[in-house]
């Protein structure tokens, strides 16, 4: 009825506010649901098949938030599943770190771990496994997402699944520039304060597949789920084919002359 699947818990979704104490869900949490349940038809067949690979899977939710999709991966996959892998919570606010480790505990998810670290630390810290092969990050807010991605190819991992939200750094920068930039009639894209916001959002998403394309990634971009559903609706899916693309760089950095977003190059050149 509510795109639930029999074998998912119910103290979970209630917990995640998915469903209300007498079990029902209202509109927004059915959209969240139905994100989720759409994200795990992409996520499922990785799953299997790094299980295949390797035995066991190491899963990174970064930016995590409340952990909606690590907790509910969790109870779709790696429940039933027993001794297929962990799930990893990364997140900069501790108090979120700390329930969602007391909810983890209470379901008795024992291959949930939640930490409070930054992209940095993250990176380097010897509470995560040497070897990542899933980096998640749903809805992560602007520049979380562009964590992710760091945390990703620094940890070379071979899967990556994006569905960015609420991009202003890209528009900011489109903002402050706007008046420099505007004898070039591509500035008409961004011209009205609306379109700024839109079009940097896009530009965003343009610049972060180059990025992944540059390091050795094959990229497609799809929907998550109907319009209707949410306007947050880009999944970027990433897999690691270990070819370094020298023209998707080049095209990157033109990408960033052409509209005067050099200031953001060390966000987006990370070195290869």
């Amino acid at each position: 009825m509510y795109d639930i699947r029999p074998d998912q818990s119910v103290e979970l979704l209630k917990a995640l506010h998915v469903l209300t104490r007498d079990g029902k869900m209202n509109q927004d949490s059915r959209r969240k649901q139905k994100q989720i349940a759409h994200l795990f038809q992409f996520i499922e067949p990785m799953l299997q098949e790094i299980r295949q690979q390797n035995g066991e899977i190491h899963l990174v939710d970064h930016g995590a938030g409340k952990s909606y999709l690590g907790f509910i991966l969790y109870d779709l996959y790696f429940k039933k599943n027993a001794g297929s892998g962990f799930v990893y919570g990364i997140e900069t606010r501790e108090e979120l770190v700390a329930k969602s480790s007391a909810l983890a505990k209470t379901l008795g998810f024992e291959g949930m771990s939640f930490f409070n670290l930054t992209v940095a630390e993250s990176i380097s810290s010897p509470l995560l496994p040497e070897r990542v092969d899933i980096v998640t990050a749903l809805h992560a807010c602007d520049t979380a997402t562009d964590d992710a991605i760091r945390f990703a190819l620094a940890k070379r991992s071979p899967h990556i699944l994006l569905v960015p939200c609420c991009q202003a750094e890209v528009a900011a920068a489109l903002n402050r520039n706007k008046q420099k930039m505007l004898a070039n009639p591509l500035a008409e894209l961004w011209r009205h304060p609306l379109h700024t916001r839109e079009f940097g959002s896009h530009v965003t998403n343009d610049l972060r597949c180059l990025q992944l394309e540059a390091h050795g990634y094959q990229v497609r971009v799809t929907e998550l789920v109907g319009w209707e559903h949410s306007m947050k609706n880009e999944l970027i899916i990433a897999r690691d084919q270990h070819r370094p693309n020298a023209k998707a760089a080049e095209r990157l950095r033109q990408l960033l002359e052409t509209l005067g977003l050099q200031e953001l190059e060390q966000r987006f050149l990370v070195s290869q």
